[in-house]
């Protein structure tokens, strides 16, 4: 059985070479578990020069404070593969 690790970095591949267009909502919540599962409560400003843009990432990063880097890692997994399942319907 794979560990958590593992299949959360195989989740992040599929999630990089994913070319379907997202909704911006999603996006965002693949940023902000993405952001949880590696970093926790460790807040860093998002990079990128659109002030807005970044309000919205840190905004959803913060949104997600009370789950652990393990919940964050599980319900990013889940969200690739719930967007997997969507491309193949």
């Amino acid at each position: 059985m794979r560990s958590l690790d593992e299949r959360f970095d195989e989740a992040f591949k599929i999630a990089s070479a994913m070319t379907q267009k997202l909704p911006p909502d999603t996006m965002l919540r693949f940023y902000a578990l993405y952001k949880q599962a590696t970093k926790g409560r460790n807040y860093t400003e998002p990079s990128g020069d659109d002030a807005i843009r970044n309000a919205f990432k840190l905004n959803a990063w913060f949104q997600l404070n009370k789950l652990t880097e393990e919940e964050a890692k599980e319900q990013y997994i889940e969200l690739v593969e719930n967007i997997s399942k969507q491309k193949i319907n």
